[in-house]
């Protein structure tokens, strides 16, 4: 039975599923409803669920970092994902977006050059992210820096990466299943905003 938690964080709607103890997916939104729709779109078909109003001791750990995570704020915390449910590919794709680092951005055509695919196939896993913003998809922009797009409004995907400015001024290369990704200071995407 896959257990769902709600609870509002200072203004902010932060909702988790889970399952033994594993992350089935997780979402946050300006209101309980559209958290909740969210976790609930990307629930397995066919298994059960049950919303519940006190969140279990892993529920509400989990859901305080992603409050962490909403507020820029680095945390070096594994989460248990339960990524085995989702086909090869979008599980490639999440796992290298998650090695992009707090305070840098990189392209749909970076990630599909570090795990196959074309830009296109990384972008539509980036809208169907079910661990929103525990893998953060919302560091992911066009290749001219650009923001692109965002399940929950460019306006929010811009918000978080404000908050996520590190001051950092050069690129980098990060290590994802033998390949490499390129990844950009944030500021390249904020240009007049940030």
């Amino acid at each position: 039975m896959i257990e769902i938690y709600s609870k509002n964080i200072q203004g902010v709607w932060f909702s988790v599923a889970c399952a033994r103890q594993q992350i089935v997916a997780s979402s946050f939104a300006t209101s309980q409803q559209g958290a909740l729709s969210s976790i609930l779109g990307n629930l397995p078909v066919n298994v059960p669920f049950e919303i519940f109003h006190e969140p279990s001791t892993f529920a509400e750990d989990t859901l305080a970092f992603l409050k962490i995570i909403y507020d820029g704020r680095n945390i070096d915390t594994t989460f248990p994902l339960a990524l085995k449910r989702l086909p090869t590919y979008t599980q490639r794709v999440l796992k290298a977006t998650s090695q992009i680092p707090l305070g840098y951005v990189t392209s749909y055509g970076s990630i599909a050059k570090a795990t196959g695919g074309g830009p296109r196939a990384v972008g539509s896993v980036m809208a169907s992210n079910p661990f929103a913003p525990i893998i953060p998809c919302h560091r992911v922009v066009k290749s001219d820096f650009t923001l692109g797009g965002y399940g929950g409004g460019l306006r929010v995907k811009l918000e978080l990466l404000k908050r996520e400015k590190r001051g950092f001024s050069k690129s980098k290369e990060v290590a994802v299943n033998g390949n490499t990704l390129q990844v950009f200071p944030v500021e390249y995407s904020l240009g007049p905003f940030g």
